[in-house]
């Protein structure tokens, strides 16, 4: 867990080791789990890969202290790279679609970054583009590129997956990890697999998401609420490597909304809509496992909820499903 019994010199000191806690609506033969990213000092999974790139970039010099981060990013990135940023001397700018959440961009401006916005029908193609165009015109300016940069894999390879493990002793059946920028996902499956070839990695996206198709699964492209995972451009994700991944799951929309609001209620975790769609797939590979269906080295199934559902409140996410915004 996150807990110290000495103080620390720093906040970036307080990221990870977050608690894995157990899930109460699966099956009963079945254990299953979610790393509650919600722990970390900006909230979500993000302040992971916030310290452990630009610490690896200072390190490779890639930039130096003093030089300019700039992230094409829907907010929680952004706000992991700020904190990192400000105590590692970099200045900070995040290139940010319109339609992503307001909360995460009045996150990423108080923690002293610049916020610029590209418009909505450009996606997130747009913003990396712009994100570039700014680099090219400043002096000492890198893009850590989260989409593509190993370092976002490897950050949870080096300490989400063995955290989870070691909490496990590492006996763990199969992962269930939503598929955005895939550097969760990548990183876990790779610590998983070579520990045991056999556990099971399941990815998941939202219906409308195309994720599914690298695994040669028909996909009806089309328009998603939930936040966070997902791509309508596979060329975008460079990190996903289909290899490690026996299984793409799409949850649709309402089914992650009533999941998140079921886990407030009956759980206390105030989780978003990523969480709410990992949650209804963890279940569902439980469910596989107990009647079963699937062949795993232990019973067991380990889910990540990468962020809070405080991020998105001007969204309506707790109210009808027709009423949240997504």
């Amino acid at each position: 867990m996150t807990s110290h019994e000495q103080p620390v010199d720093s906040v970036l000191e307080t990221i990870g080791r977050t608690p894995l806690v157990a899930l109460q609506d699966g099956p009963p033969d079945v254990d299953c789990y979610a790393k509650l990213e919600t722990f970390n000092p900006g909230a979500s999974i993000k302040d992971r890969i916030g310290r452990y790139m630009l610490e690896r970039m200072l390190e490779r010099g890639d930039v130096s202290a003093g030089g300019t981060v700039i992230e094409p990013t829907a907010g929680n990135t952004g706000i992991g790279l700020a904190i990192a940023a400000e105590q590692l001397g970099l200045e900070a700018i995040f290139v940010v679609p319109e339609r992503f959440s307001v909360e995460k961009q009045q996150l990423m401006a108080a923690l002293g970054a610049e916020i610029i916005n590209t418009p909505t029908d450009a996606g997130m193609g747009g913003a990396i583009d712009r994100a570039h165009e700014l680099a090219a015109e400043l002096d000492d300016a890198v893009v850590p590129q989260q989409f593509s940069n190993p370092l976002n894999a490897e950050a949870h390879y080096e300490t989400t997956a063995p955290e989870i493990y070691e909490a496990l002793d590492g006996e763990v059946g199969a992962v269930v990890v939503g598929c955005g920028t895939a550097g969760t996902l990548m990183g876990i499956a790779r610590y998983a697999l070579e520990r045991d070839p056999e556990t099971h990695v399941v990815a998941v996206e939202p219906e409308g998401s195309i994720y599914g198709e690298a695994l040669g699964d028909d996909r009806e492209e089309g328009e998603y609420k939930t936040e966070g995972i997902g791509t309508h451009d596979l060329a975008t994700n460079e990190l996903f490597d289909p290899d490690l991944v026996d299984a793409v799951h799409a949850i649709s929309d309402r089914d992650a909304h009533e999941e998140l609001k079921r886990l407030a209620r009956e759980e206390g975790h105030l989780v978003a809509s990523s969480a709410g769609a990992a949650s209804v797939a963890t279940k569902r590979v439980a469910r596989e496992i107990s009647a079963g269906d699937l062949e795993v080295p232990y019973d067991s199934v380990v889910t990540v909820f990468p962020d809070s559902s405080e991020r998105y409140l001007s969204k309506g996410i707790y109210r009808s499903f027709e009423e949240w915004e997504g």
